[in-house]
C-alpha cells in the first residue's frame, strides 16, 4: 500500500466527531472552542417546576463545564406538531437554536402533544419529527442530535397531558431513533420510579431536573454524572 493511502486510511480509522456513531461519546479536545449544545423543548426544558437557574440545560451545564456550552431553548406550552396549538416551529427561540450552529442537539418535546387537542393530530408526529431533525442535520455544523423519551406522566396526568398518549410517542421516538441514526436520552427511566419529583404530574422539580441532566450527561459523555457535591467543586 502507498504512503498517501495508508494516511489516508490512518486518518479515517482514527475518526472525527461526525464520523462517530450517535451513541458514542462526544470527545471537547475535537473542537477548537467549547462544544455548542442546543437544548429543544416545552416547559420542562425551560425549567418550570424547577428553581430559578435550575433547569435541566442549567444542571447539565455544570456537570459538564466549561469546556461544553449549553443554551437553553425551551419555550413553555410548545408542541412537536406543526398542527399543535402552540407549534415549536413558529418560535424565534427554534430560529436562534438553528443560528447558532451547534455541535449537538437534545430534542425533548411530545408531552404538550399529548392534550386531547393536539393528539387529533398524531399521525402527523413522526413526519414533523423527522423535519425537524433533518433542519438541525443540514446544518454547516453537522451537529449530532440525541432526541428524548418524555418524561413519565404520573397518573391522573395534568393540563390534559397523560401517560396513555406518551407510551405512544416514547415507541414512535424510539422507532425514529434507530431509523434515523440518533442518540437517545432516556427521560422516562430517569425519573419513572420517582413521581415524587414531578409534584403537579408532568414539572420536575428542582431534584427532578438534576436527574434528567445526570440522564443527558451519560449519554454525551458515556459516563456516570458525578454527584451534585462533586461537580460542584
Amino acid at each position: 500500500m502507498k504512503p498517501l493511502a495508508f494516511a489516508a486510511l490512518s486518518f479515517l480509522a482514527a475518526g472525527t466527531l461526525f464520523a462517530a456513531g450517535p451513541m458514542d461519546p462526544i470527545k471537547p479536545a475535537d473542537y477548537k472552542a467549547p462544544v455548542k449544545l442546543a437544548c429543544i423543548g416545552d416547559s420542562i426544558t425551560e425549567g418550570a417546576g424547577a428553581e430559578p437557574g435550575k433547569s435541566y440545560p442549567s444542571q447539565l451545564q455544570g456537570l459538564l463545564g466549561d469546556q461544553w456550552k449549553v443554551t437553553n431553548y425551551g419555550l413553555g406550552g410548545r408542541t412537536l406538531l406543526k398542527k399543535g396549538d402552540h407549534p415549536y416551529w413558529i418560535e424565534g427561540k427554534y430560529q436562534e437554536a438553528l443560528k447558532s450552529e451547534p455541535d449537538a442537539v437534545i430534542i425533548m418535546l411530545g408531552t404538550n402533544d399529548t392534550k386531547p387537542q393536539n393528539w387529533k393530530f398524531e399521525s402527523e408526529f413522526v413526519a414533523d419529527y423527522t423535519e425537524l431533525v433533518k433542519s438541525f442535520q443540514t446544518l454547516p455544523s453537522k451537529p449530532r442530535i440525541y432526541v428524548c423519551r418524555p418524561c413519565p406522566v404520573p397518573e391522573p396526568g395534568n393540563f390534559g397531558i397523560n401517560e396513555k398518549n406518551n407510551q405512544e410517542w416514547i415507541k414512535r421516538i424510539n422507532k425514529l431513533a434507530k431509523d434515523m441514526d440518533l442518540g437517545l436520552i432516556d427521560m422516562h427511566e430517569a425519573l419513572e420510579k420517582h413521581p415524587e419529583l414531578l409534584p403537579d404530574k408532568v414539572h420536575p422539580n428542582t431534584e427532578g431536573a438534576g436527574e434528567m441532566a445526570g440522564a443527558a450527561f451519560k449519554a454525551l459523555t458515556g459516563k456516570k454524572a458525578p454527584k451534585p457535591e462533586a461537580a460542584a467543586k
